[in-house]
């Protein structure tokens, strides 16, 4: 996990570069997954605020049922997702 946070941020930064379908994609599955185990994650921990924010993001990342935003959006959705991402890593890198 610790890792993750950091990995996932960096993935969608670079959504913001002109890449081929296959990999946004694969960050669209990849963040699925990742904000999926961390809403668990936060549920155990009973913090609630950050488990409805997680499964929130994985309804919005999931590649099934895609939400079309525009380009414009999802560049600004991924930038604060990643803002996000750094800023819970680096709390959580304090307290450890």
């Amino acid at each position: 996990m610790k890792t993750l946070l950091p990995v996932l941020a960096s993935m969608l930064v670079v959504c913001l570069a002109p890449m081929p379908y296959w990999y946004y994609e694969l960050v669209r599955f990849a963040a699925m997954v990742a904000f999926g185990v961390m809403a668990y994650r936060y549920n155990k921990a009973e913090n609630g605020n950050l488990m409805i924010t997680f499964s929130a993001l994985a309804l919005l990342f999931q590649p099934f049922f895609k939400i079309a935003l525009g380009r414009a959006i999802w560049n600004t959705v991924d930038i604060a997702v990643a803002i996000l991402l750094i800023m819970i890593w680096m709390k959580e890198r304090k307290k450890a």
